[in-house]
């Protein structure tokens, strides 16, 4: 009991280091503690991190597991290193509101925020359906095709939720600018899902069935 105990906590360590890290780059850019988009968006994804890690430890404990010890495979692929230039989307919100560039009005903070937020609460539920959904690319033993629920829409929904979120977080932060690296996910995500979809086809069974029955990748009636 104590070491389960033990095993529980521990898995809230991967959430800590990374609301932590997320304060971090996004107060020192801005070098004050008064940018308060910030303090509205690290607040809401602190709030929906633990919640999350706290369903998952109770409910699914093994999927957390899985997810912070998964290692990728069979990816011979490297992306382009100009893609690397989407990270600076995250710093440029706090260098923006420290010389005051965007002035974005407040509606749109908020309507923003309440998409990213929503985003995050969508990958949540695709979780809830595919605990093997992951940005690690691999197939375990036991992994079977998922064909209900938005994956009967979608191959990869949480690819949705993820480009949704990415788009939406400079404007949460009342950024034009770091709207512009940003944009880069969806390069990174088609590159990201082809790479997937081809291990998928390799290791997966039943998912080339499961790929001319949900015809569309991430995007519904488009890709």
């Amino acid at each position: 009991m104590k070491a389960n105990s033990v095993s529980k906590k521990s898995l809230f360590t991967v959430p800590i280091i990374l609301t932590v890290i997320m304060w971090v780059i996004l107060f020192l850019p801005a070098w004050t503690m008064k940018f308060w988009q910030a303090w509205i968006l690290w607040s809401g994804f602190s709030i929906i991190t633990f919640s999350i890690t706290a369903y998952f430890i109770n409910r699914n404990p093994e999927f957390l597991a899985r997810r912070t010890k998964g290692k990728e495979k069979n990816i011979k692929k490297k992306s382009p290193l100009f893609l690397k230039l989407y990270y600076i989307g995250f710093i440029l919100p706090g260098i923006d509101f420290r010389f005051n560039w965007s002035n974005e009005p407040l509606w749109l903070v908020i309507l923003s925020n309440i998409i990213v937020f929503a985003s995050y609460i969508f990958i949540f539920y695709v979780f809830k359906q595919n605990s093997y959904a992951s940005t690690t690319i691999q197939v375990e033993e036991d992994q079977n095709v998922i064909s209900s629920g938005l994956y009967s829409i979608i191959r990869h929904p949480m690819y949705l939720g993820m480009i949704l979120m990415s788009l939406f977080i400079p404007l949460a932060l009342g950024s034009y600018y770091s709207l512009i690296p940003m944009l880069l996910i969806i390069p990174i995500t088609v590159m990201r899902v082809k790479s997937e979809e081809e291990i998928l086809l390799r290791e997966l069974k039943g998912y080339r069935a499961y790929c001319s029955k949900t015809k569309y990748r991430v995007i519904p009636f488009i890709w």
